[in-house]
């Protein structure tokens, strides 16, 4: 090749190379944008951004025996500490990945409606809470209503997302109203998630059709779940997969360690 085709092959490959570059630093543009641009239509929440308050029923009923009929320790082993050992397992995973707070009810003075802001929303926060949930002595009533308006309200719920995960195996007897409550929460709440774990007794309707219905309220209205349970296994499963968080929990060697549940199906 002389010298001339050589000076015009080089300056046709040098405006090729230049052409690709420059559609490529376009593409690469175009891409960047669009990214941008979906990230300010759907900002990315992330897992576990939100704070949460644990509802913890210490009333009565919960010094019942275990899980009741057909149980694998019916009569011996009273309901409330079932939760306590299922909670002592999975809390400190739980809480390593986002700021969780507890708010107790009907333990301490007999047929009383008594409530009390244990924790508000504190970074790994296990060992506080299980030392709040091991002194409970059960023996109040239900006031279920105010218990889940006072955890919105140390959330800030008005403000800002949050998350309550009520544990309870009764209904509301002290006069709320809890669907009333689950759509005032729906009306003002900035974003608000009320998950509810049922603890019915197996075999056996704990709470009558509008205790479950009135759960259910809660739960529903407020884009959460209610999951009733009846097992050590099943109350765990509840918990990773309403206080947990999605990405962390599905690695845990807990959940590994479980027999198969519907919840993952």
């Amino acid at each position: 090749m002389n010298a001339t085709l050589m000076f015009v092959w080089g300056r046709r490959n040098a405006r090729m190379s230049c052409f690709s570059l420059s559609a490529w630093i376009v593409a690469l543009t175009l891409v960047v944008a669009g990214m941008n641009r979906a990230s300010a239509e759907e900002p990315d929440k992330g897992p576990c951004t939100e704070d949460a308050m644990i509802v913890f029923d210490a009333s009565g009923s919960m010094s019942g025996d275990g899980w009741g009929y057909g149980s694998e320790s019916a009569g011996s082993v009273p309901r409330i500490d079932k939760v306590r050992t299922a909670m002592r397992e999975i809390l400190p995973s739980l809480t390593r990945f986002r700021r969780v707070g507890l708010i107790t009810y009907g333990s301490g003075a007999w047929n009383q409606c008594t409530i009390r802001l244990d924790l508000k929303p504190t970074p790994n926060a296990a060992d506080r809470i299980m030392a709040a949930i091991d002194a409970l002595r059960p023996a109040g009533r239900t006031p279920l209503t105010d218990a889940v308006a006072q955890a919105a309200d140390a959330l800030d719920f008005r403000h800002k997302p949050g998350l309550i995960v009520v544990l309870t195996d009764g209904e509301e007897t002290c006069g709320g109203s809890p669907c009333d409550l689950s759509e005032r929460l729906h009306a003002e709440a900035d974003q608000l998630t009320v998950n509810v774990i049922g603890l019915r007794v197996k075999n056996y309707a704990w709470m009558g059709d509008q205790g479950i219905l009135d759960a259910k309220c809660l739960a529903e209205k407020n884009g959460g779940q209610y999951v009733p349970v009846d097992t050590l296994a099943g109350l765990r499963e509840a918990l990773e997969k309403t206080l947990g968080c999605p990405m962390v929990t599905q690695a845990s060697p807990i959940r590994h360690a479980l027999p198969a549940s519907r919840w993952w199906r």
